[in-house]
């Protein structure tokens, strides 16, 4: 790769491919035909004497070389988004506005708790909150529409985006009911659980495999009477009285105050985690560093 002479245009659109996985919803962002970008690419690597992507049956994946050109062509286009706003008139100084997307399998109040510190920086924010499921979101973060996002599991490294994990902490779960049920299960517990109604959350929760874990070790079988990627409507039927649900015990005062609920039992040898998922190895944002140093050293 001696005397290469980049093309940004190329550059462009390589960038573009690799940060939304295909050449179709590349040739769909940038309004042209997925042969004009085929030819583009192939350009590309022809300039530089080397392959940047693999295909794995239908799916394009970047090599070595093409992972490094990526991680200097995202932080250009980067710099251009941001050089960008300055010019649209966000300029330093003025309002800082962080795009953070939550996945719906965190709870609402814990949510709230981990994005809370932003406005203790000292700077004028804009806080903008977008809840998907995680993959969605996922997508999002990858084509900069997000500067991050709150999940329950780490970003799973089969996926072909370029993102980092940065965890936030854990915690022990708390097992509640309504009153005259809590009392009644407090007995015995985790035995008494077996065959009584429970509120589950959805299968992409990675706490839902953590407790049906624990529950074979056990050897109970709680009745599942519905399943929700919603924790706050889960909080609601559990109110009603329709089965137990759970909750990380670092917000175990806050459900107690604003639901009609009582506690059965506390296990720590159940865990919930929580990340932030980053485009960014180091993070920058100084929101977003923020609320990842408030939540490791305060909240967990």
């Amino acid at each position: 790769m001696q005397n290469l002479k980049l093309n940004l245009k190329h550059l462009r659109y390589f960038w573009s491919v690799a940060s939304l996985g295909s050449i179709t919803k590349a040739s769909e962002a940038l309004f042209l035909t997925p042969q004009t970008i085929s030819g583009q690419l192939r350009d590309l690597e022809q300039s530089m004497g080397e392959k940047l992507f693999e295909r794995e049956g239908r799916n394009l994946v970047l090599t070595e070389t093409g992972r490094l050109v990526f991680s200097y062509a995202d932080e250009m286009f980067q710099l251009g988004l941001e050089l960008q706003d300055v010019l649209d008139g966000q300029t330093p100084g003025t309002t800082i506005t962080v795009k953070v997307g939550v996945a719906m399998i965190v709870p609402k109040l814990l949510a709230y708790r981990v994005l809370e510190p932003v406005y203790q920086i000292g700077e004028s924010i804009n806080l903008i909150c977008h809840e998907a499921p995680l993959v969605d979101l996922l997508a999002d973060l990858s084509v900069h529409k997000l500067d991050a996002v709150l999940s329950d599991s780490p970003i799973n490294p089969s996926l072909n985006i370029r993102a980092y994990n940065h965890s936030l902490g854990a915690s022990g779960i708390t097992f509640f009911a309504v009153p005259e049920y809590a009392r009644q299960l407090a007995e015995n517990f985790p035995a008494s659980l077996n065959g009584f109604p429970f509120l589950m959350p959805s299968h992409s929760s990675s706490l839902r495999r953590s407790l049906e874990n624990w529950f074979d070790q056990k050897e109970i079988t709680p009745r599942v009477v519905a399943e929700f990627e919603d924790r706050a409507l889960m909080k609601a039927f559990g109110e009603r009285g329709t089965g137990v649900f759970t909750i990380p015990i670092t917000m175990e005062k806050d459900v107690l105050e604003k639901y009609n609920v009582e506690v059965i039992a506390r296990t720590d040898e159940v865990k919930e985690s929580f990340y932030l998922i980053s485009p960014e190895r180091r993070i920058k944002n100084p929101a977003v560093t923020a609320i990842t140093e408030a939540a490791r050293s305060n909240l967990f």
